[in-house]
């Protein structure tokens, strides 16, 4: 019999409705991949007892003749920005080292409803701050991919979701949830060889999930393939009425929908993506993408999105100065970590706590999202790069008024070492340049894996859809994917 490890969301799904394997041996060989992974670092909690009860059920449920639940048998990560009921949520963060929520996210419920179970918390950039899965409290977590070589240098996974991209193309979990709010879904998907999308701002609720930057904040599934992300994320969206930036919108069939040919659809290639001292490989693997879509029977035209070159400095500043608001309720005073030096008043336990528990990384955000809010300079920097992000939102909605989809690449590079870039937080953020311009405008977008680089590393490309058609998106990215013939995959060492 196959590898159960080796099968993704949708032969899991149909195994166990079928009977060709029990939801239980399912849950069991990934508890064990999980438990002989340590040096990944991926998993912050295991959480093998979930996994192996939500087995119980899809396999009596199926015993009893019952229509089975769309995820029975389906043994998931869980990013540890979402919020889950008794079990610890830290966001990989010192500062909420010991909180264990007593409430779920909306999103991981929704998962669990459907009849996920979970495997256990992921680890992450702390506050999903980061692209390289460097600046977790908790460790940095080693992308399972070696350069071909033979060298050994631990490479990044990507981030902040580093974690949830490091365990399902190591075989620990078949999917997992991500956040992404200027890339953190796609680039560690790049990174590692696997699909993820970020859907429509609002399809998913934010309800429950740690905050970072609450106007660009949005998760989204990451899976080995795009039917996987499909079925994912018609399981994490809806409506959710205890988050005002949900949309009160139907979830669309996404999986049933699926169809990969292109004919009649333009895709717009932006000119502005073409960044100075762009590796000839991406540049390549973009031409490459382009035939692929010409081959599906898509016809190219260029586009320009004019405001691209202004989108990373919009972001840092309108992420950051989100994020010093949003963490300001971290102060040691109802949860988390409390440092209480001997004499101390309020604010000194104020001050302590927070040079504690916040990384440095965390730290230099909150400083500049604090300085850009400030009375002197609130105009300067925050109402500037506001309109900044409505002329790049407008620039994609001319854009689409000449093609249904863009394509671009993902990620400036393959993946890293760890310790490469982090000396330099500029070149750290440039990782971005892809994929912010999106996040700001609230656009659906996806990367799957296109081919590998000279070193034998993952590279992906990207599919910007307009507002609300992830079905768009899904389908042009299910034409990359049939035509890249992607299946590659790290060898194990750990």
């Amino acid at each position: 019999m196959t590898n159960l490890t080796d099968l993704g969301v949708a032969a899991i799904r149909d195994g166990v409705r079928m009977g060709s394997f029990s939801a239980r041996e399912v849950a069991d060989a990934f508890v064990v991949a999980v438990s002989k992974a340590k040096p990944l670092n991926a998993f912050l909690v295991e959480t093998p007892d979930h996994a192996i009860a939500a087995a119980k059920q899809a396999d009596a449920a199926r015993a009893a003749g019952e229509v089975l639940k769309p995820l029975a048998g389906v043994p998931i990560g869980m990013k540890d920005l979402f919020c889950t009921k008794g079990v610890p949520t830290t966001a990989a963060s010192l500062i909420l080292e010991g909180f264990t929520p007593q409430y779920e996210s909306t999103v991981s419920g929704n998962l669990f409803a459907a009849g996920a179970g979970m495997l256990g918390k992921l680890n992450m950039d702390q506050f999903a701050m980061g692209s390289s899965n460097e600046t977790s409290a908790f460790g940095n977590v080693i992308s399972p991919w070696r350069r071909a070589d033979g060298g050994n240098a631990p490479l990044a996974p990507g981030g902040s979701s580093g974690g949830s991209s490091a365990a399902i193309a190591a075989r620990l979990c078949p999917a997992a949830t991500g956040t992404d709010t200027g890339g953190s879904i796609r680039q560690p998907a790049a990174f590692v060889g696997i699909s993820g999308i970020k859907p429509t701002y609002g399809r998913c609720s934010r309800w429950g999930v740690v905050a970072f930057s609450s106007s660009l904040d949005q998760a989204g599934p990451m899976a080995r393939d795009v039917r996987d992300c499909a079925i994912m994320l018609e399981a994490m969206a809806g409506f959710d009425p205890k988050d005002s930036t949900s949309l009160e919108l139907p979830v669309p069939k996404w999986e049933a929908g699926l169809n990969s040919s292109m004919a009649g659809k333009k895709i717009g290639i932006p000119k502005e993506y073409r960044v100075d001292n762009m590796p000839s490989e991406i540049d390549a693997l973009w031409q490459q993408g382009i035939d692929w879509l010409k081959d599906a029977g898509a016809e190219i035209v260029e586009v320009s999105l004019p405001h691209t070159k202004y989108a990373l400095p919009a972001y840092y500043i309108i992420a950051p100065a989100e994020a010093s608001s949003n963490l300001a309720r971290y102060d040691g005073v109802r949860f988390g970590l409390r440092d209480l030096p001997d004499g101390a008043n309020l604010q000194d336990m104020y001050a302590a706590t927070r040079a504690a528990g916040f990384g440095d990384e965390v730290k230099r955000r909150i400083m500049i999202g604090t300085y850009v809010l400030s009375a002197g300079f609130y105009d300067a920097y925050f109402t500037q790069a506001s309109k900044v992000r409505t002329l790049i939102a407008r620039d994609f909605d001319q854009a689409f008024e000449k093609c249904d989809y863009l394509l671009t690449p993902t990620a400036p590079s393959a993946a890293f070492a760890l310790g490469e870039k982090s000396a330099d937080p500029i070149a750290m953020y440039l990782n971005d340049v892809f994929t912010v311009p999106s996040s700001l405008a609230g656009l659906p977008a996806m990367s799957v894996p296109g081919g590998l680089d000279k070193d034998g590393l993952p590279l992906g490309l990207q599919i910007i859809g307009r507002a609300l058609d992830e079905q768009g998106v899904l389908n042009a990215c299910l034409a990359l994917e049939e035509r890249a013939g992607f299946t590659a995959r790290p060898r194990a060492w750990w």
